[in-house]
């Protein structure tokens, strides 16, 4: 009985699938993208993805591991050689399934598999990450210590350059308070003028 065996036999016999996953994920590797069917496509999904996770660590055993699963020395070498680089830092996921309709003759399922990496449009239009924040509310913050220092620091700034402009306002009036004064005290010396003349005069009479 095969209860619960979920696993899609592709109608091939084992050895058979086996060599067609085999020469399907070394066109994959080596042309970055391929068109399959979409059952197809899930199956060599399973299959070619723990090999590129086996490509990060660069050894004789990992080669050979994955020699042992492609059988194509090209493949193996650009696996190791640029795909690993690629997907350093990728926690796995390394394939992407774009469904393409159905084909004409048997109206299968169609589809086009291919690196994330490698699709130069999609990184190209890929919109920065957003910064991530909380579900709670922001009625109830409070202001912490630095805001606090910070506004307190603001108020003094702003006291300083009103205290200063005072300052310059005073120096730039003090002139004329000076030249008023010296107005005010020359103005007696005129009244007194006359009356001088009016004594001289009655002094001649």
């Amino acid at each position: 009985m095969r209860h619960g065996k979920r696993f899609n036999h592709l109608g091939r016999t084992a050895p058979h699938r086996k060599a067609m996953l085999s020469n399907m994920a070394s066109s994959l590797i080596l042309h970055k993208r391929i068109s399959t069917t979409v059952a197809k496509a899930k199956a060599l999904r399973k299959y070619v993805e723990p090999l590129i996770t086996k490509s990060k660590t660069d050894s004789s055993h990992s080669r050979r591991v994955v020699f042992s699963y492609l059988q194509d020395k090209e493949s193996v070498k650009i696996l190791f050689d640029e795909i690993s680089e690629k997907v350093e830092s990728r926690p796995g996921g390394y394939t992407r399934i774009i469904k393409t309709g159905n084909r004409l003759g048997d109206n299968a399922e169609m589809c086009i598999m291919e690196l994330v990496d490698y699709n130069e449009l999609l990184l190209a239009d890929k919109e920065p990450t957003k910064v991530k924040s909380t579900r709670r509310s922001r009625r109830g913050k409070k202001t912490t210590e630095a805001d606090v220092s910070t506004k307190v620091i603001d108020e003094s700034v702003v006291e300083a350059e009103v205290v200063e402009e005072e300052v310059i306002s005073e120096s730039v009036e003090e002139p004329a308070d000076e030249v008023k004064d010296e107005e005010s005290k020359e103005e007696p010396k005129d009244s007194s003028e006359p009356e001088v003349d009016g004594e001289e005069e009655s002094k001649k009479e």
